[in-house]
């Protein structure tokens, strides 16, 4: 698995303006350590720790990506490191296409050698090499995006970090549903052919949290909405990214949206004049016609607050969780394909959700085999056999990650309404 994902607090007070990016992959993770997965990791902390000016001068961070710029996942991560460190005086040394294997536990020694004080990798699958690292290395704080196991290794210096970017595809959800309510009062398509198509990388529990979300959102506007997912077997492959697109426009999606990491399904999409919602940035250069709105993970606010906690010699979150209330998760401007009323619609939902009136996983709102999913054990301390230990259906809704157990995605229910087309991976 890799990355998935994102999100990634809010930007603290030298950039309260940012917001959240996107993600690695994990099925399962674990329960938050310390006491449990900081979601309240906010500005006035973010401010604390990087008050003094200065405070982070001399320090060294050092980033592990799985691909270059041209994965937009990767480069989401990439420019939040930059900012980070310029903000902060810090100095920035990256190592780019490292993959998911021992290459990682050797980029990590190097950085660690080269005198980095904090050390991040962004792929899901470089988790247990991080954690090699980070015992060899004791004196050095590494931190990993969407992994699964800080809690349950118990390393005063290595830490796991992400956000609910399933609020955020929510809200993206919201914008794909009144285009589709649009494309009905044109006359351009029926109720019944209200059909969405998602290209997924895996069939892991990020990207199953992360469609099901999407459709959620879709459906609290349009009703009648159905969803196709295909699938890649890889987090980064424009050529198949491509075909599914392709696959999915020719079975009679009239909106695609995805979870992987290349322009090959927005490409295919402003080719066919196919609305579409990205994710992890805008492609509206590239889709200038078709691009309606991407959700992602602003990982600035992790990056300043992580390196404000080395400076001061504070402890990090052990599993630490953005949000959209602190500014982790955002949205990017709407595209000229977005529906009249789309952004009204977006920030409604939004506010609902921040508030708490609104819950993405609303067990009303959705069945699983025609059934309301009463009751669900998610494997959240993530054992070798993947053995259900949490109840997370409560108070009326799926309590998924960032909300008590741990920061990285563990919604891997299938849901009525969403047909999976090829689950191999």
């Amino acid at each position: 698995m890799k990355k998935k994902v994102i999100s990634l607090l809010a930007v603290m007070a030298l950039t309260v303006g940012t917001l959240a990016g996107c993600g690695s992959s994990a099925t399962n993770a674990p329960e938050g350590t310390k006491d449990a997965v900081s979601t309240e990791t906010t500005a006035e902390t973010t401010t604390q720790a990087n008050a003094e000016a200065g405070a982070t001068a001399g320090l060294k961070a050092g980033f592990i990506f799985l691909h270059d710029e041209n994965s937009t996942y990767d480069l989401n991560f990439m420019n939040a490191a930059k900012e980070a460190c310029e903000n902060l005086g810090v100095e920035c040394i990256t190592k780019t296409n490292i993959p998911e294997g021992q290459e990682c536990y050797e980029a990590a020694c190097e950085l660690a050698d080269a005198g980095c004080d904090f050390i991040f990798a962004d792929s899901f699958g470089h988790e247990d090499y991080m954690i090699e690292a980070a015992k060899e290395y004791p004196d050095i704080q590494f931190s990993h995006a969407t992994g699964t196991k800080a809690h349950t290794e118990n390393l005063e210096n290595y830490h796991n970090a992400f956000a609910s970017i399933y609020d955020g595809r929510y809200l993206a959800g919201i914008a794909a549903g009144m285009k589709l309510n649009e494309m009905m009062e044109n006359g351009d398509i029926t109720e019944d052919e209200a059909k969405i198509g998602y290209v997924g990388a895996y069939t892991y529990a990020e990207v199953i949290s992360g469609y099901t979300s999407f459709f959620l959102g879709a459906r609290s506007v349009c009703p009648t909405a159905t969803m196709e997912v295909t699938f890649t077997g890889s987090w980064y492959d424009e050529t198949a990214e491509k075909e599914g697109a392709n696959k999915l426009i020719e079975d009679g999606c009239v909106l695609i949206s995805q979870h992987a990491d290349s322009m090959g399904a927005p490409t295919a999409c402003e080719t066919a004049g196919v609305p579409n919602i990205s994710y992890n940035g805008s492609t509206v250069s590239a889709c200038p016609n078709t691009f309606i709105v991407s959700s992602r993970i602003n990982w600035v606010p992790y990056f300043e607050y992580a390196l404000g906690c080395v400076a001061n010699g504070t402890a990090i979150d052990t599993d630490w969780s953005g949000s959209l209330e602190n500014g982790a998760v955002e949205l990017t401007d709407l595209g000229t394909a977005a529906a009249e009323g789309t952004q009204d619609a977006i920030n409604a939902a939004k506010d609902e959700i921040i508030a708490g009136t609104l819950h993405t996983f609303d067990i009303s709102t959705f069945t699983v085999k025609g059934e309301t999913l009463e009751s669900y054990e998610a494997d959240v301390d993530t054992d070798a056999d993947y053995t259900p230990d949490h109840e997370v259906v409560s108070d009326g809704y799926f309590h998924e990650s960032g909300e008590g157990f741990r920061s990285a995605p563990y919604f891997d229910v299938q849901i009525d309404g969403i047909t999976l087309l090829d689950t191999a991976f």
